[in-house]
């Protein structure tokens, strides 16, 4: 995920927004404020190249599926940007180094094609290769779809946070799912 992604990653969050059950957001914030939230070593894009059919893949820069890649970095090329994940530290706290909340998001136009699960299996290999042993994140408990992604990509439900936080000041719960890296012991 890079600069050149800005507005297509920002109108996904902005389209995922504006569903009412992904984030307590109300409006997708400057790229400045996206970009410097995130860790630069664990954001990807998945793109179709221009005159593709929709697909995804897993691995940078790598053709897959119909066209579709995952992509980071300097090297990601342009194409039309599906979906995105990304990661932000949960804490300063030395003890919390390898814990890390993500966000991912499709573009409606996109769903059901294998794009979010792309994006999270390329993300565990990136954080695992990082020595990061914990994944997290917060699901309105209304987004089943996002629940059973994360279940199917090995994540776990640790708890339902109740009446955590106001949405267009309607109180939310939030359920926390992680997935623990079986590989970093």
């Amino acid at each position: 995920m890079t600069t050149a992604h800005a507005a297509q990653v920002l109108d996904i969050y902005r389209l995922g927004i504006d569903e009412g059950d992904a984030t307590f957001e109300t409006r997708a914030p400057a790229w400045s404020a996206f970009d410097s939230a995130r860790l630069t070593d664990h954001r990807f894009v998945a793109l179709r190249a221009e005159g593709s059919c929709a697909g995804a893949g897993a691995e940078p820069g790598a053709e897959a599926g119909a066209g579709a890649r995952a992509e980071t970095g300097a090297g990601a090329r342009a194409g039309k940007v599906l979906g995105w994940v990304a990661v932000s530290k949960v804490s300063d706290r030395c003890a919390y180094v390898g814990v890390v909340e993500h966000s991912v998001y499709v573009h409606p136009a996109a769903r059901g094609q294998g794009v979010a699960r792309a994006l999270l299996d390329r993300l565990v290999v990136s954080t695992e290769a990082a020595g990061i042993w914990t994944i997290q994140s917060g699901i309105f408990p209304e987004n089943t779809a996002s629940l059973a992604l994360h279940q199917s990509a090995g994540f776990r439900v640790i708890g339902t946070r109740e009446r955590i936080g106001r949405h267009h000041g309607v109180w939310r719960d939030v359920v926390l799912v992680e997935r623990r890296s079986p590989n970093i012991v």
